[in-house]
């Protein structure tokens, strides 16, 4: 791994430049995701599971979600796209290889801890307690999130020591925007996103500072091709029109890497400069209509979508963002294209393309408000939602008294499950209640996904600020997956979930005290939540959170695979459709897998909204301390009177909720998610399937693991109009 002790920003100035009338020069950069110097000799895990455990396993098929006719399942596909690693031979890494990787990078943090801080720590009760963990995840009973599955036990967190690849979702306040340094929230904005980390972040700055024109002569940058220099281009960007006296910015891009370059510590290929440049000309544009204004909420919008739309112009669409303000028609509107045409503006060409999309809006209501007036924009638009700011800061499960551990909280993730203080991420672990057989199997399989998750908590970001919040709080989110499976499973599923979370609930409570009190640490101020899902659930088998599974009974669920792929062709030769993604057809395929559901199950046009919304409202009070992430998918033709009274009568019993309206006969947009099809189309791409002998077919070669950024439901790809 190639050294890097940081660098002097390379700058060159035309004059004196100023931070409040104070000379200043320029900020060293310490790349904090790089491999540290020397390079660390030794090997990644001071912690191993047994060998001979491990070869008991190798003999045994995981069981994948969601088989094809075929003898391929959607999951494993998905699996081998996302979280599978290539091996130093050049296979790919097998299931059984990940949970390896994820346990002894989980027991190798613990007893590094205990190493640092001399506490104890029995090889032998680790070994009986790594075990139960592997076999507990490779029987897919639980999970860490996407995140996990992709970096823990990886270089980049064991040698790192660094969190954030782990972290799926932040939060960041503008009130902290800085007198010295205003552009201090949207940096960490950018930053967090191109980790990958989803962020929310509100309109609590607007008025504070008053958009000054930059003047004198130009201060040239020279923007370093790393993350960091990226994101300090901004900096100097926005704080020159927020600060006063400061010098016009000229940026010089020489030195990031061409298009389609490979980046070697997160995967991928690079975007160029290109993202970048328009990022800082449409900065420059916004910013100059608004000279001898304040800083005004739609502004600090705009600022933190374009941001948005710079992350992930290179990537698929996916919404990275949640933005926070009060009830005002100006927020209301904000997606609206009649009240906002050049944000709100769609076009293939990026300059001509608006912003607006790239964010989830939602209000941040106080107990008792009115939000009728938000039904319109609802019904419409689908946005915006709703957080309950004063039930998030009172309790944790709404079944519990208040005890105000959240009174710091300022917003929410972008996917809605975890309430957050300014500068704070989350820590998610899935544990997957359908596939669990017993209350006495859900109270060990809770235990060994807590300990993952408190376990990360032992892990720092390179964010000192979030380090401050993240280790006082301690804030972990336990999520259940396969919800409405267990539910649909039989008659009185409803009243043995209530039985299962309570217990559940108390179950990792009491853990929360063993453990904290083992590794010396506070107990954690929440410790369940209920994420969307998503990803993870395809390779489990197991629907999203607390939503039904969109689509049909027999539906066409497409993946997008990178064109360069090896598996592309397999699976072109074997009969599965395959067609060049519509909005990056150079170097996206879709891949369509026909599926069929079971019997007993429903889709979420089978389920009223009422229903919906009450198993959510289930867990918020018997389950989760955090929230409950819901998107509540609603017929516009029949169910659209209902979204005033859901939000009146849920009140209070929710802490957050989010509506996304459906057309029963609306054509679906091309290549979507789901699609669903009649019987004889279903049976039609069956017979087209060609049994695959050879699995191993797919570990022998290929490229290098996406990971999973931002949101992890199928609800945040961006539909296109």
């Amino acid at each position: 791994m190639a050294c890097n002790r940081g660098a002097v920003v390379a700058v060159r100035r035309r004059g004196p430049c100023t931070r409040a009338g104070v000379e200043y020069t320029a900020r060293r950069v310490a790349p904090p995701l790089r491999a540290p110097c020397p390079p660390l000799e030794s090997a990644l895990f001071s912690f191993e599971l047994s060998p001979a455990f491990v070869d008991g396993y190798r003999h045994l098929r995981p069981s994948f979600g969601y088989p094809t006719a075929a003898g391929l399942s959607l999951g494993e596909i998905t699996f081998l796209d996302k979280y599978s690693h290539p091996r130093p031979d050049g296979t790919k890494e097998t299931w059984l290889d990940v949970c390896v990787r994820v346990v002894n990078g989980m027991y190798t943090v613990q007893r590094d801890w205990c190493a640092a801080h001399r506490i104890p720590f029995t090889e032998e009760k680790a070994q009986a307690s790594a075990q139960e963990a592997f076999d507990l995840m490779f029987r897919m009973k639980w999970s860490p999130p996407g995140r996990g599955l992709w970096a823990m036990g990886t270089p980049l967190v064991m040698e790192q020591r660094n969190s954030a690849a782990l972290q799926n979702c932040s939060f960041i306040s503008t009130k902290d925007m800085k007198e010295d340094d205003p552009a201090y929230p949207f940096c960490f904005l950018m930053e967090a996103s191109m980790l990958g980390i989803g962020c929310g972040f509100d309109a609590q700055g607007a008025g504070r500072f008053v958009v000054c024109r930059p003047a004198g002569e130009e201060v040239l940058y020279t923007i370093p091709d790393t993350r960091e220099g990226w994101v300090e281009s901004v900096r100097w960007l926005l704080n020159s029109y927020l600060i006063r006296g400061r010098r016009p910015i000229q940026f010089d891009y020489r030195l990031i890497r061409p298009a389609g370059s490979p980046i070697k510590t997160f995967g991928g290929t690079a975007a160029g400069p290109e993202p970048l440049v328009r990022l800082h000309r449409r900065l420059k544009q916004l910013l100059n209509e608004q000279v001898g204004k304040k800083l005004g909420m739609v502004t600090i919008a705009d600022i933190g979508n374009l941001i948005g739309v710079c992350v992930v112009s290179g990537n698929v669409r996916r919404s990275a963002e949640i933005f926070l303000g009060d009830a005002t028609p100006e927020f209301i509107h904000l997606k609206d294209a009649d009240a906002y045409p050049e944000r709100n503006a769609w076009s293939e060409d990026p300059e001509q393309c608006g912003w607006g999309y790239i964010s989830n809006n939602s209000v941040k209501a106080p107990l008792g408000s009115d939000l009728s007036g938000l039904v319109p924009q609802i019904v419409e638009r689908g946005e915006p939602g709703v957080i309950w700011i004063d039930t998030i800061r009172k309790y944790g499960r709404l079944s519990d008294p208040p005890d105000y551990r959240d009174w710091r909280a300022e917003g929410m993730n972008p996917c809605g499950e975890q309430p957050l203080e300014s500068g704070e991420c989350c820590t998610l672990a899935d544990v997957f209640i359908s596939r669990i057989e017993s209350l006495d199997e859900l109270r060990r399989v809770l235990k060994m996904a807590f300990l993952y998750a408190k376990t990360v908590t032992l892990l720092p970001t390179h964010w000192p600020e979030t380090n401050a919040i993240m280790q006082r709080n301690r804030r972990i989110g336990l999520s259940l997956s396969g919800v409405a499976d267990f539910v649909d499973a039989g008659a009185g599923r409803i009243g043995l979930l209530r039985e299962w979370t309570r217990d559940g609930y108390d179950t990792v409570r009491r853990y929360d005290r063993v453990y904290s009190e083992w590794l010396c640490v506070r107990e954690s101020i929440r410790v369940t939540t209920e994420k969307p899902g998503g990803t993870t659930g395809l390779v489990f088998g197991v629907t999203p959170g607390v939503h039904w599974r969109p689509g049909g009974r027999y539906t066409l669920r497409t993946i997008r695979l990178s064109a360069a792929n090896p598996q592309v062709e397999v699976l072109r030769a074997h009969g599965y459709r395959v067609e060049p993604d519509q909005t990056a057809p150079d170097s996206t395929v879709v891949v369509y897998f026909p599926l069929e559901l079971a019997l007993n199950q429903r889709v979420e046009q089978e389920v009223s909204v009422g229903e919906k919304v009450a198993l959510a409202a289930q867990l918020q009070a018997d389950w989760s301390d955090n929230s409950v992430s819901v998107t509540l998918s609603f017929n516009r033709q029949t169910e659209a009177d209902q979204v005033e009274r859901i939000l009146a009568t849920y009140d209070g019993r929710l802490k957050s909720v989010a509506f996304l309206p459906y057309d029963a006969d609306a054509q679906i947009y091309p290549q979507a998610p789901y699609t669903a099809v009649s019987a004889e189309v279903y049976a039609a791409h069956v017979a087209a399937l060609r049994p695959i002998e050879d699995m191993g077919i797919f570990y022998r070669g290929g490229i290098e693991a996406k990971g999973e950024q931002y949101c992890t439901t199928d609800a945040c790809e961006i539909r296109r109009p």
